[in-house]
């Protein structure tokens, strides 16, 4: 059977999102242009790598060609969720980046997780051999609005302990630099027994 290839030439939206609470989230790509609506689903370490990739290739182009590419912003203009109901086309295995330089655009591509090796001259290719795959163009402006977003987006997860810097949990966290005592437990101290100014 041939593969299937959904290509986004002039996406309406391109983000990272997640389903589920902190700590047992899923990760989707979800690329939209009118009624048409693709997700995919893949790991949040992907989409770290994706965001980190694309904003070094921004940079690279720009130094090397001299296009006016947008600088990085600190203001995510869509931070609306992912459109509903996310069914997924298929689970991330290899990821593709590129720069078109007659559409003046990033090109990103991602393909399947596959049980069976395929060469990977299929990355950015329309052969009929290969995992299916979404392929999407995005203008500088937008690309740098991907990376700004899926930032936020890994960042919302579950806060870090400030001492250890593992994730806290809603269920409670054992702290590995307090031997697994709450701060408070570690010297036999309840609430009641602080003083008002709290020590």
């Amino acid at each position: 059977m041939p593969r299937a290839i959904h290509v986004f030439r002039t996406p309406d939206r391109f983000v990272a999102g997640t389903v589920g609470e902190p700590g047992d989230r899923s990760f989707y790509l979800q690329a939209v242009h009118e009624a048409r609506i693709v997700s995919v689903l893949l790991e949040k370490q992907q989409v770290q790598v994706l965001a980190d990739r694309m904003g070094l290739l921004l940079d690279e182009v720009a130094r090397r060609l001299g296009t006016a590419i947008p600088p990085e912003s600190s203001e995510v203009e869509d931070s609306e969720p992912l459109e509903m109901p996310v069914d997924a086309e298929f689970r991330v295995g290899t990821m593709g980046l590129g720069w078109d330089a007659d559409a003046e655009s990033v090109v990103v591509e991602l393909l399947a997780v596959t049980e069976t090796e395929f060469d990977e001259s299929v990355v950015l290719d329309d052969t009929e051999d290969g995992p299916d795959a979404v392929r999407v163009f995005l203008t500088p402006a937008q690309a740098r609005e991907f990376s700004l977003r899926s930032e936020l987006v890994i960042a919302a997860g579950r806060q870090p302990c400030p001492l250890c810097g593992e994730p806290l949990a809603p269920e409670g966290h054992v702290c590995i630099r307090t031997n697994g005592y709450k701060r408070g437990q570690m010297f036999g101290l309840t609430g009641s027994e602080l003083d008002d100014d709290g020590e």
